[in-house]
């Protein structure tokens, strides 16, 4: 039996030596240390044996166990420590390469236009003033000459947060005129940019997109200087010598109301797809300040009058960069942004 444990010690050695990866030395220990091993089944034939070579072939037995123990630990220690400094080899940095660019970020296209529409009325004097956008009845309502039965009121238009106090969330910038009315007596010429919300659930609309409403309240403001500011406006903002026309409409707030078409920025007004072969796209509303909405703030009506209108910025960033997909504001995917 002294001849067999030797001749396990030396192949062991042997195949120690040739064993250059963790699987290898993993099936060594399996072949000597296992169950079914060959130390295992030397241990099971000192049965056979005497007590006094059971003593003295079981201390050797257990002698090369622990032997072959320490050096697969060994030899596995090795194996990890040469592949750790292979891997720090092979991913040495270089530092001669030039670094990755850093990619700048963007404005978005809802930024870009706000900042131009505000450049725009700066240029004519305009002012900036903003709002909240928790309102209440009053200031998005009542003030505003909206009657109490006007259907703007309903929830199906309306986020209230309290029905019966009530506050809502604001579904235009025009209540901002109030305030800045409260405030500040004639002459007043202000844009209010901002956040609005209504409850439209299509496939053409957000519930939250962006307005600049538009005040200019001074002595003796008629309909013609609405019109040349608006002509300014959209000419600048658009192409030089766009045709603007405008159509009688109806806002409670402004008496008379128009809605203001632009001759369509892709066609330049003889027809297409996008005006639907009209030649114009609608871009906003406008009027003269209803008289009633001057002596909600305390104006006199008698000596002051002004115009107003709104704009959505959205639908100024549609056309202004060929968006064609409202969607496309909000998802904030880089290949959209990298465009502007």
């Amino acid at each position: 039996m002294i001849d067999i444990i030797n001749k396990i010690k030396d192949d062991f050695w042997t195949l120690l030596q040739e064993s250059n990866s963790p699987d290898k030395i993993d099936s060594l220990r399996v072949k000597y240390l296992g169950k079914k091993g060959d130390l295992t089944s030397l241990l099971k034939q000192l049965a056979s044996l005497s007590i006094e070579e059971k003593k003295s072939t079981g201390a050797l037995i257990n002698q090369l166990k622990d032997d072959i123990t320490l050096k697969l630990e060994e030899k596995f220690k090795y194996i990890e420590d040469q592949a750790f400094k292979t891997q720090l080899l092979n991913e040495k940095i270089d530092f001669t390469l030039p670094a990755n660019k850093i990619k700048k970020g963007k404005l978005h296209p809802i930024t870009l236009v706000n900042n131009e529409i505000q450049a725009i009325f700066q240029e004519l004097g305009f002012i900036i003033a903003e709002g909240p956008e928790v309102e209440n009845d009053y200031y998005n309502f009542s003030a505003l000459n909206f009657p109490a039965d006007h259907p703007a009121r309903d929830m199906h238009d309306t986020f209230y947060l309290d029905y019966h106090e009530p506050r809502l969330l604001r579904t235009h910038t025009s209540g901002t005129q109030i305030h800045v009315l409260e405030q500040f007596k004639p002459p007043v010429r202000v844009i209010m940019p901002g956040k609005v919300f209504r409850s439209d659930a299509d496939i053409s609309h957000s519930p939250v997109f962006h307005q600049v409403e538009g005040l200019y309240v001074d002595k003796n403001v008629s309909f013609s200087h609405l019109k040349a500011v608006l002509q300014y406006f959209l000419e600048s903002f658009f192409y030089k010598g766009a045709s603007i026309r405008m159509r009688p409409s109806f806002f409670p707030f402004t008496e008379p109301s128009v809605e203001v078409d632009v001759a369509c920025v892709i066609c330049k007004g003889k027809g297409c797809s996008m005006c639907k072969q009209s030649g114009w796209i609608e871009i906003l509303g406008a009027g003269l300040v209803d008289p009633n909405v001057l002596k909600n703030v305390n104006i006199d009506p008698d000596i002051y009058s002004g115009f107003a209108f709104g704009v959505g910025v959205e639908r100024l960033a549609i056309l202004k960069y060929g968006i064609n997909n409202i969607k496309l504001f909000y998802d904030n995917h880089n290949f959209f942004l990298e465009q502007f």
